[in-house]
């Protein structure tokens, strides 16, 4: 198994870890660090793998599926787990899961006309985006800017990225939409 291939395995693996340390962290500074250090690590291997895969031109479709599969499972698992706690709306994970789930299904009816939805910089940015805004929503600094916490402006920014990029996806590979319509 190559080293970006690995490095997503490895993004899978540390999903659970850190649900339960975040699930455990109300009340607790080590585990709250712990679960931010653990999703963090996690996070950071989405982007080393991709740079790796890239960098050694060992890009493959596997890699590509196994990246995407990581991304998710992670994303969702975190924000299951702050919703556990209460940390984050079931709303807000509501409308990240099901983007998520969208354009998976997206990609997978581009897949059957046998085409590609290669990643936009709306993605790459709203990967980045739920990232720093999941790490500081497990954290839960107390730092009030006007209305609301620091987390809840991050995690609202975070659904509104997430929705553009949905968005952009969409409006770019309508297409895919319209061939399919054909094959029944």
């Amino acid at each position: 198994m190559s080293i970006p291939n690995l490095l997503a395995v490895i993004r899978i693996v540390l999903t659970p870890v850190a649900m339960i340390l975040i699930i455990r962290s109300p009340g607790s500074d080590a585990m709250t660090w712990a679960g931010t250090v653990v999703f963090a690590v996690a996070a950071i291997t989405d982007y080393v793998d991709g740079y790796l895969a890239r960098r050694w031109q060992i890009t493959t479709v596997l890699g590509a599926f196994l990246d995407t599969v990581a991304d998710k499972v992670l994303i969702t698992g975190a924000l299951i787990a702050l919703v556990h706690i209460g940390t984050v709306g079931v709303w807000v994970a509501f409308v990240i899961i099901g983007r998520e789930i969208a354009v998976m299904g997206l990609r997978s009816v581009a897949a059957l006309d046998q085409d590609t939805v290669p990643p936009s910089v709306w993605g790459k940015w709203k990967a980045a985006v739920q990232f720093v805004a999941i790490s500081v929503a497990i954290l839960r600094p107390d730092i009030e800017i006007g209305p609301a916490r620091l987390d809840e402006w991050l995690m609202w920014i975070a659904v509104l990225v997430t929705i553009l990029s949905g968005w952009e996806y969409f409006s770019r590979f309508r297409s895919v939409f319209r061939s399919s319509d054909r094959v029944a």
